[in-house]
């Protein structure tokens, strides 16, 4: 994981609102605070039982954010794509890492000391309303999830989490065709077994709901899936 480093950051002057402040501008540079790891695929960015101590954007590439119980089970808890923060909890106090983050292809990181943080948020208005924006709109998420598995089968998880990935329902940005996932992955992230998501996707193939080609191209009649009870 390669740090990138550039000249120091003259910081902000507190009490005032600099004209301009671009919040995309300022999670593209390194800075007081800020450093940019530039990360392969599968690289650790932090492990359960780390010190909380900073916040991460992913600029470019994708993440998941996963959790080992005692018994040596891991279960994947999100997928983060370009635009997400994460390891935020350490900013209402938490001092240990209750999750692991892993890149699951080359990624970019901005990785955003706890201090450097709570300033920004404090600072600059624009900032502080994309950082609630995404953390509002991931806490409904995590609100269906938990609805999701408390009462779907296995089989409409899978089905919903098919087509989160292909952002259907996501304004702009439909994108049947999702890059290649392994079974495992699909499994730890409905919560079932290896062989009943070959199951289910065998069934939905064969439904004419998504077809393998590279990877797996979703169908808006995969929905039927999901709001058939």
């Amino acid at each position: 994981m390669t740090k990138v480093q550039t000249p120091h950051y003259t910081g902000i002057v507190p009490g005032k609102i600099r004209r301009g402040f671009d919040p995309h501008t300022f999670l593209s540079k390194v800075g007081e605070g800020r450093t940019i790891l530039k990360s392969p695929k599968n690289q650790v960015i932090f492990s359960q039982g780390d010190a909380g101590d900073a916040v991460f954007y992913l600029q470019q590439g994708k993440v998941k954010l996963t959790v080992i119980s005692q018994q040596g089970k891991e279960a994947i808890i999100a997928l983060f794509e370009p635009g997400s923060f994460f390891g935020e909890a350490c900013l209402a106090g938490e001092q240990i890492r209750v999750a692991t983050v892993k890149t699951t292809e080359p990624s970019v990181i901005v990785r955003l000391e706890k201090q450097a943080m709570l300033r920004v948020l404090r600072e600059e208005p624009t900032f502080a309303e994309l950082f609630i924006a995404f953390m509002v709109t991931r806490n409904i998420r995590i609100q269906e999830d938990l609805i999701d598995q408390l009462f779907n089968s296995s089989e409409k998880r899978l089905a919903r989490v098919l087509l989160l990935l292909a952002h259907f329902g996501k304004e702009g940005q439909a994108e049947p065709l999702i890059a290649k996932i392994s079974q495992e992955t699909l499994a730890e992230m409905v919560g079932t077994t290896r062989s009943r998501v070959s199951f289910f996707l065998n069934r939905f193939r064969k439904l004419g709901f998504i077809q393998y080609n590279g990877g797996i191209h979703v169908h808006s009649s995969l929905l039927n899936v999901v709001l058939h009870d």
